[in-house]
């Protein structure tokens, strides 16, 4: 069963453990963070959210503009892998944290506890644009190591046809704290009202492994797309979405081995038809 379908399971009980204690033992807010937060485009942003006597409440993080239940407890329920919660364990702090924060994240968030009743702390988030982005190819960028770096498993030139599914993956040579995908330079957005998106991020002996799928794809989701992994150098695949003609890149060996086909039955005749002419003339002189 998905996480999310058990995310109201989690206020079920919330009126009943709420309804006997005493105003010392409800959870509240300590509210010692500030309300307005502003961060650098592309760069992590993370909401501040304390609170005491959880108890065995729940604490979740909502998106104001759209209702969005971002996360509760530890658990994300989105499908954008740039939200996660910094809880560590035996604190009581609840942190959102916004990887490679873009300005559509800008906006009110609200972290609650489901108490009776719930209780929240509305936190506004704005990013600021970097008046001096450049293209990824381009973005001096600062890694770890040399030798870490991300590789697009497959061609790095593909075409797919209109109303098919895109699958595009990368691996990375060190585990990698997260992977993001962007489509020319924006990031790929989730939520968007596109709908069809999704992100697999597997982590493995040797790496780490992201996979970006798109389904029913369209002339608009033509493009580069660079797997960007924390700590680690990019790599860009190119997608050609088509309406239903076949590019000379797509040209099927068979094809291929038509055409060579022809040309040697060509030559082949060719050299026939003067072996022929060579011997009927060898004949002739011969009789004379």
């Amino acid at each position: 069963m998905p996480l999310q379908w058990l995310a109201p399971a989690f206020n079920l009980f919330a009126p009943f453990t709420n309804k006997y204690l005493t105003n010392s033992e409800r959870p509240f807010f300590d509210d010692i963070s500030p309300r307005n937060v502003s961060a650098v485009v592309d760069e992590i942003a993370v909401l501040r959210c304390r609170v005491k006597n959880k108890g065995n409440r729940t604490v979740s993080w909502m998106r104001k503009r759209d209702l969005h239940i971002l996360t509760t407890n530890i658990y994300t329920y989105t499908g954008d892998q740039r939200f996660s919660v910094i809880h560590p364990p035996g604190s009581e702090d609840w942190d959102l944290k916004i990887d490679y924060a873009q300005p559509r994240d800008s906006g009110v968030y609200e972290c609650q506890v489901n108490t009776e009743p719930k209780i929240n702390l509305a936190i506004c988030l704005q990013i600021i644009a970097d008046n001096d982005f450049q293209d990824l190819k381009t973005k001096k960028r600062f890694y770890d190591t040399k030798s870490a770096r991300a590789k697009i498993l497959g061609s790095t030139e593909i075409h797919v046809k209109r109303d098919s599914t895109i699958a595009l993956a990368c691996s990375v040579n060190i585990h990698a704290p997260s992977v993001i995908w962007y489509h020319g330079s924006s990031v790929v957005d989730f939520d968007s009202l596109r709908g069809g998106i999704s992100l697999e991020t597997e982590k493995t002996d040797i790496g780490t492994t992201s996979r970006l799928m798109l389904t029913r794809a369209s002339l608009r989701d033509s493009g580069n797309y660079t797997c960007v992994p924390n700590g680690a150098i990019p790599a860009s695949v190119r997608v050609h979405v088509l309406t239903g003609e076949q590019p000379a890149a797509m040209q099927t060996s068979s094809a291929i081995r038509s055409g060579a086909f022809t040309a040697m039955i060509t030559i082949i005749s060719a050299k026939v038809l003067l072996y022929i002419s060579s011997l009927m003339e060898h004949v002739y002189l011969r009789e004379r």
